[in-house]
């Protein structure tokens, strides 16, 4: 099953008897997840399993739902915030779907935004904390994906809310897309709701209600992902208008593809055709020949994606005349509450002398 067959099932977008009993299944094992989890968690809060400290900071961007909330451009603007107070630091990731050796889409990404940072790839972050400050004499580490990996104990958790599916269709996973329950916020430092600016204020304010029900005192902040232009090989930059008078092939690779074909919308570019692909996708060359067909048969004169869909498969583009492969270059921008993330941020670094510690 592909991922966009699954959250059609899961959000009750398709219907049908056999439909109804393949959810009426995932309920059940969700239930047996759920109790996991719960399980876990109250382990971790009752000190039967333990946190280990990483001898410096640790700053976890994580989220509650699985596929993508934008924990990536978050990443991203924290390590060039902690560089621009002179803090070292590395960015420790699981590196999911990455083959021994081999560095893949996320991983590649966040070593080329963020230059000058280390970036440590291991399951086991505990290991990789280590390694971050043994191998690379990390100051700070930021941790991608990590509210549920409780082994290492952070000294902030910020989770990313997405605007568009805030709560997983409110079950926990298979039949929904919650990792844990939505109570599991109360133990967060902060939220930042990401892609705000895709849904209305009101949705807004509901989303805000229903964080605050979990953790009344919560910081809240939001972002959006802005368009500001394309890039193709070599590093040719595309303007937005140039953009919006072109015919527009899009595909994606993503945990949110909606979001970004949303996007291209809102931003009022001419989309001929897309193509999902699912969340981090091995793509080959005959997907990319795939591609180019598809867009020459709806005439399309650019083709875009995502940036880490760029960065797997730029290399293997077959030449197409008459047909640019560019990807799309995204902007975090803070609509309101980066204070009070910074604010937070900042209490347990102390940057005298160059010098990070708790």
């Amino acid at each position: 099953m592909n991922q966009e067959t699954y959250r059609r099932i899961v959000s009750g977008q398709n219907q049908g008897f056999g439909v109804s009993c393949l959810r009426f299944l995932l309920r059940g094992l969700s239930l047996i997840y759920g109790l996991v989890v719960r399980l876990r968690n109250l382990g971790y809060r009752w000190g039967i399993l333990r946190s280990h400290a990483a001898g410096v900071p640790v700053i976890s961007i994580g989220n509650i739902t699985a596929g993508g909330t934008g924990k990536t451009p978050l990443v991203i603007w924290l390590c060039n915030y902690l560089q621009n107070k002179g803090i070292r630091c590395s960015i420790l990731t699981r590196g999911y779907k990455t083959q021994a050796g081999d560095i893949s889409d996320e991983p590649a990404l966040l070593a080329k935004s963020c230059e000058g940072t280390s970036v440590v790839i291991n399951p086991n972050r505990l290991a990789g904390a280590q390694k971050a400050v043994s191998a690379h004499q990390a100051q700070a580490i930021v941790m991608d994906d990590g509210f549920q990996h409780r082994k290492l104990w952070r000294d902030l958790d910020i989770v990313a809310v997405d605007a568009t599916c805030p709560f997983g269709y409110g079950r926990i996973l298979p039949a929904g897309l919650l990792r844990e329950p939505i109570s599991g916020l109360a133990r967060a430092s902060a939220v930042i709701i990401t892609r705000a600016d895709q849904v209305s204020e009101t949705e807004q304010k509901a989303i805000e209600q229903r964080i605050r029900r979990y953790a009344p005192a919560i910081p809240i902040a939001k972002t959006a992902h802005k368009i500001s232009h394309a890039v193709s090989y070599p590093n040719q930059m595309i303007g937005l208008e140039e953009l919006r008078s072109r015919k527009i092939y899009a595909f994606c690779g993503i945990g949110n593809p909606d979001a970004f074909f949303d996007s291209l919308k809102r931003n009022h570019l001419d989309l001929c055709g897309t193509k999902t692909f699912d969340d981090h996708h091995a793509y080959t060359p005959a997907d990319l020949q795939q591609i180019y067909a598809d867009a020459a048969a709806c005439g399309a004169t650019v083709i875009l994606c995502t940036q880490k869909d760029w960065i797997k498969n730029a290399l293997l583009t077959p030449a197409r005349e008459g047909i640019v492969f560019a990807y799309l270059a995204m902007e975090l921008d803070f609509l309101e509450g980066i204070d009070k993330i910074t604010g937070l941020i900042d209490t347990p670094l102390d940057t005298t002398n160059g010098k990070c510690s708790v």
